[in-house]
């Protein structure tokens, strides 16, 4: 008798149900129902964002070349679990799912490589008038709320990889209709040497979740890539004003293409130095 997979969330390294004890039940393309997935409260928000912000000063002090052997890890474990992403992302009705897992591997690869050099690509030295040495770096901003896409695993990992290489910590609502490869992704995250905290998973109402991690005031930036509703988007952005978040608005890219470095300067905070020459 097969038994099946409790899914649950993802806070602070570990994976609790749900505080209000809700679930919602998530079907096939087919209509076949195949788990119950937590739904999250604003508590288990707040409580992701606590985690994502106590992860925040290990991990953005830790060394890019850190990071990106962390990000290297967790390709190979995906890659080493491609039959079962494979499996949940054929239930989503995902044509060419195998694929679709190679291409989230060969994704994390590619932020992996730039874990050491977005740094000389986004900084400067500046020329000044004066006896000045004028140096521009980037730094990460904090904590970052992502509102996943509906591509479950290739588009979950095109938000989460960019965030999560520069330094920033995240907390990320699943896609609602097809939630399941998340979790599965966080079980990958776990047992990747990643710090508990550095990306929290939520599964659950987007319309419930995302206003009040935009409103919240421990929150630096917000990723809107998954929001659909317009009125919605709108909503968020207004309450990500009140302390003025980083705010990227939603989009549907193709997650196959060449993704650039928009989405890690996205959440990039410059700092400018000056020094006086022969000092």
């Amino acid at each position: 008798m097969a038994v099946r997979k409790t899914y649950k969330l993802y806070i602070g390294g570990a994976f609790p149900r749900s505080e209000s004890g809700r679930s919602y039940p998530v079907a096939s393309s087919e209509g076949e129902f195949l788990a119950n997935a937590s739904k999250a409260s604003r508590k288990d928000a707040r409580d992701a964002v606590v985690a994502a912000r106590k992860a925040f000063g290990g991990w953005s002090g830790a060394t890019a070349y850190n990071r990106g052997q962390i990000l290297y890890r967790i390709a190979e474990m995906l890659e080493g679990r491609r039959a079962q992403f494979a499996a949940e992302l054929a239930d989503t009705g995902a044509g060419r799912p195998g694929e679709a897992v190679d291409a989230a591997v060969d994704r994390l690869v590619w932020y992996a490589g730039w874990s050491d050099k977005i740094t000389s690509v986004a900084g400067a030295a500046n020329p000044v008038a004066g006896p000045y040495f004028n140096l521009s770096s980037p730094e990460p901003t904090g904590v970052v709320a992502v509102v996943a896409p509906d591509e479950p695993l290739l588009g979950l990992v095109s938000v989460i990889a960019p965030v999560i290489v520069t330094g920033n910590t995240c907390v990320v609502v699943a896609s609602e209709r097809a939630p399941l490869p998340a979790i599965t992704l966080a079980e990958v995250l776990a047992t990747s040497d990643l710090p508990g905290g550095v990306v929290n998973v939520l599964t659950g109402s987007v319309k419930e979740l995302a206003p009040w991690l935009a409103a919240h005031m421990d929150v630096n930036a917000i990723d809107l890539t998954g929001v659909a509703d317009a009125e919605l988007a709108v909503t968020c952005e207004q309450a990500a004003a009140e302390n003025l978040k980083r705010v990227l608005r939603p989009s549907d890219p193709d997650w196959s293409a060449d993704p650039g470095v928009r989405r890690m300067t996205a959440f990039l905070e410059t700092k400018t130095v000056w020094h006086p020459t022969g000092v």
